[in-house]
């Protein structure tokens, strides 16, 4: 059991919190402002608690061979659960993380150190501007997990964003962002025609409820230039405990029919989830 104190720190973006999991050792939930960011396991770095990073690292176990080094960005860090899992699934992958909070990259250093020889780079920088200077296809895969407070910064949601991510990735690279959106979906719906912009290949991985506009929830865009193993991303996400849904195709243009890019000028942030919606419960 874990019997470590929990750790209250006011950041540059809110008042973060770490909270021992009482039912393993050392396992630590993070969050800011009251709204849930990080769940880390220092033991198992390959259990993940929340669904949708466990849609995000089966695009991870997609992305090569089991076990093939990869080089990847991260936008937003949080505690590093994903850069966590690369290292120990991946090891001898190379790892970027942009988190533009320098005060939880300090307190995540601090209490929640990273292992041994991990190549994981974290730098205190602005998501865009840092995607922005990053070197021309450079990376594998790019994970997208970027929140002020519980939405996504309007600059990390125009069409100018989708073509610098496209500009870093490899021509067989994979975009990956953690989105939220419920009916009528217009935040998502111009999501992904700001992808479709830039990217051949597009996907959105969610709970059926999600995509069907039940409720509120996390969504999972993918996008590169070659086709994704759609199947074998279907039967993991499947068998997840929560299972979840991969719209592609037929599907997805049903949805995001008539959806058009958004420039800079006019880009918002992802709407104000529903009190509750990502609550601790």
């Amino acid at each position: 059991m874990n019997e470590s104190i929990p750790v209250i720190r006011t950041t540059d973006r809110g008042t973060a919190r770490l909270l021992p999991d009482v039912d393993r050792e050392r396992a630590w939930l993070l969050t800011v402002d009251g709204a849930p960011q990080s769940y880390v396991d220092l033991d198992a770095p390959d259990h993940l608690e929340f669904e949708y990073v466990r849609r995000l690292a089966h695009v991870v176990d997609l992305a090569a061979e089991p076990g093939a080094p990869l080089d990847v960005v991260h936008l937003g860090g949080g505690a590093l659960t994903l850069p966590r899992y690369v290292a120990a699934t991946r090891p001898g992958s190379r790892q970027e993380v942009a988190e533009a909070d320098a005060g939880l990259i300090g307190l995540v250093d601090e209490h929640l150190p990273l292992p041994e020889g991990a190549r994981i780079a974290v730098h205190a920088a602005d998501a865009r501007g840092w995607l922005e200077r990053a070197p021309r296809e450079s990376a594998d895969l790019l994970i997208a997990d970027v929140f002020g407070g519980a939405r996504v910064p309007a600059e990390l949601t125009s069409v100018e964003y989708a073509r610098a991510a496209g500009r870093v990735l490899r021509a067989e690279g994979v975009y990956a962002a953690n989105l939220a959106d419920s009916a009528p979906f217009g935040f998502l719906r111009s999501q992904v025609a700001n992808a479709a912009e830039v990217f051949g290949e597009l996907a959105l991985v969610a709970e059926p409820a999600v995509l069907r506009g039940r409720r509120f929830g996390n969504v999972v865009l993918l996008a590169g230039h070659t086709p994704f193993d759609l199947a074998r991303l279907t039967r993991l996400c499947a068998a997840d405990a929560f299972p979840a849904r991969v719209a592609h195709g037929e599907g997805l243009i049903r949805l995001t029919r008539g959806a058009r890019p958004v420039g800079d000028a006019d880009a918002v942030a992802s709407p104000e989830p529903p009190e509750g919606a990502f609550s601790l419960g």
